[in-house]
């Protein structure tokens, strides 16, 4: 039987003289700047979007009560508030909302903020209902939209002429020719990806217990969409020969030396596509279904584009994807006599 201990009181708080609070208060320092840099850089600009959009709540709050709340008021109030208007005004799915309480929270606190522990817990009693309605739910799903060879143009045609636009167009080609979800061109190691005459031959990491795959990716007809030509420049302009494929890189042009995530696959993508005027938004799942449906309305074997997708035969996605691209190939409608 486990016996009830009654709480012991607090020890008295420990007596140092100048000398070692001086040391403490260093290490302390040091400590803090630590945990600052080894923050990831998409987190860190993930908590930017995030304090971003608490800024926009108070602009929106300050006119509905004709007074401007400082930013450093995170409350309660303010908190659920925030809650609510990204459900109802940004239309944010509750993955989102979650994300963004948390960016606030950690942003506020690095500000100086001591955020009461009844506002976190009374926002996310606010956001658990939102998260079991399917069409909330919803918002953050919604297909990816089909890269087309046409905006792969457009995008080419828009690149800035500096080593971030050299990395940013041979990994969206990359993406688009491997059929690659974002987490396996963010695990694509340089060692894994060998020029051949005809191409590529690229091994494309297994992720979430998926199996590895082997693809070739041949050489493209124009020179700025072919995925080959801009893996090998971007190689010479990095200098990179082993370790990861992708990189970030600093307003410095200074390379890490870790691969970049998938979420950072993803904006990679759809700021290039954003920069270059494509109508739709693009996302890194708009390259793997681009692919597929591109391949198929050219012909290419089921089979074959399954071997680079590495969908299994069965998958409901993959064939989703195929009726999309033969939508318009002998259409029951076409050529029937009227």
């Amino acid at each position: 039987m486990t016996s009830l201990v009654p709480r012991q009181p607090d020890a008295t708080p420990a007596v140092y003289d100048a000398a070692t609070l001086a040391v403490l208060a260093a290490i302390e320092k040091a400590a803090d700047e630590h945990l600052d840099r080894i923050i990831p850089n998409n987190t860190r600009r993930g908590y930017e979007n995030d304090w971003n959009l608490w800024k926009k709540f108070h602009a929106w709050l300050a006119e509905r009560t004709a007074h401007e709340l400082p930013l450093t008021a995170v409350t309660k109030g303010t908190l659920v508030g925030f809650v609510v208007w990204l459900d109802t005004v940004e239309l944010a799915a509750p993955s989102s909302i979650d994300r963004r309480i948390t960016g606030v929270t950690v942003t506020a606190r690095g500000l100086g903020v001591e955020v009461p522990k009844e506002a976190t817990v009374a926002a996310r009693k606010a956001l658990k209902p939102l998260k079991a309605d399917e069409d909330r739910i919803a918002r953050g799903r919604g297909a990816a939209k089909a890269a087309t060879p046409d905006q792969l143009r457009q995008m080419a045609a828009a690149i800035p002429d500096n080593l971030t636009g050299i990395r940013d167009r041979a990994l969206w080609l990359m993406a688009f020719f491997i059929a690659g979800r974002s987490a396996e061109v963010a695990a694509l190691r340089t060692d894994g990806i060998n020029l051949h005459s005809e191409g590529l031959k690229v091994r494309v990491p297994g992720v979430k217990g998926r199996p590895a795959r082997e693809v070739v990716v041949m050489y493209g007809k124009n020179p700025d969409t072919c995925p080959v030509r801009a893996w090998s420049t971007w190689q010479a302009a990095s200098g990179i020969t082993t370790g990861a494929a992708f990189r970030a890189i600093d307003t410095w042009g200074n390379i890490a030396d870790r691969h970049l995530t998938a979420e950072s696959i993803r904006d990679i993508i759809a700021r290039n596509a954003e920069r270059a005027g494509v109508a739709v938004r693009l996302t890194g799942h708009s390259m793997r279904a681009g692919f597929i449906t591109t391949s198929r309305r050219a012909g290419k074997r089921e089979e074959k584009i399954r071997e680079q997708s590495g969908h299994a035969q069965n998958s409901p996605a993959f064939w989703g994807y195929i009726r999309e691209a033969d939508k318009w190939t002998d259409a029951a409608s076409d050529d029937i006599g009227l």
